[in-house]
């Protein structure tokens, strides 16, 4: 039987950080592109810095960035695991990538990942609810 885990992070906090990367993704104007056109292109921050005056953006923006590094860290690993990137047993080997590659645009990765708003949803659905 697989190790039971824990998510070290508030999942209203998470589920907030949901709603409002939905919000943003959905809009019309918003086009985040599957991959970059070559490895040098930071397209995530081209197509991120089109949208630094509308207010979801902004919202989601600094609620990224207000959280704690090793809460971001959290944040990545649990999008990875939403991915399928890692499974649940893979946990550490996530939140030990998430930490080697944290930087100052945790924000800018997230949200410049298309569909993170599933990605999360499902990673915290994969964690048990210690409310339940």
């Amino acid at each position: 039987m697989a190790e039971e885990r824990e998510l070290d992070l508030n999942r209203e906090t998470v589920r907030f950080i949901i709603d409002k990367a939905h919000e943003f993704h959905v809009k019309e104007a918003v086009t985040i592109p599957e991959e970059s056109l070559s490895p040098s292109d930071d397209w995530a921050m081209q197509v991120l810095a089109d949208h630094g005056d509308d207010p979801s953006f902004q919202e989601l923006h600094s609620t990224i960035n207000d959280l704690e590094p090793d809460q971001q860290v959290l944040l990545v690993a649990l999008m990875w695991v939403g991915r399928g990137d890692f499974t649940l047993d893979e946990w550490d080997d996530a939140l030990e990538r998430a930490k080697d590659a944290w930087n100052t645009r945790t924000a800018e990765y997230l949200i410049g990942t298309p569909l993170v708003a599933d990605y999360l949803a499902e990673g915290l659905e994969q964690f048990p609810n210690a409310e339940d």
